[in-house]
């Protein structure tokens, strides 16, 4: 899987360049993405604008790995889907279970306010 890495003060920004992501690259989806967790900055926006085309398979993954951010007090975003991506996630009911932003700077938003909402956890003030 190809992708360019972009590190930002608060998070990852990780460009798939690839326009296929599909069942043969599920473990390459999980080796890729899952290492930031050991990172000391963890958050992770995952930008798919270049991505036209994605199986079951390769998109059930993504969400295994999201998961795996969020039970790691990190945050997971995807941004910028291309409209059939987003309408086969929709059609298998994964879209619902993602956290997805139309553009990189919602995503930005997105792991700012959970960054802000677990150090307020942390510090007890829920």
């Amino acid at each position: 899987m190809n992708v360019k890495t972009d590190t930002k003060e608060k998070f990852h920004a990780i460009t798939v360049l690839d326009p296929v992501l599909s069942a043969s690259m599920t473990d390459q989806i999980a080796e890729c993405l899952l290492p930031y967790l050991q990172n000391d900055v963890k958050s992770l926006v995952l930008i798919l604008k270049n991505v036209t085309e994605l199986d079951s398979l390769a998109a059930e993954k993504l969400v295994m790995v999201q998961q795996k951010f969020y039970e790691n007090s990190a945050s997971f975003v995807i941004c910028e889907l291309q409209k059939p991506v987003e309408d086969f996630l929709d059609n298998n009911n994964l879209l619902e279970m993602m956290n997805v932003t139309p553009t990189e700077s919602e995503a930005w938003d997105i792991v700012q306010m959970e960054e802000i909402e677990r150090e307020l956890m942390d510090d007890g003030e829920f």
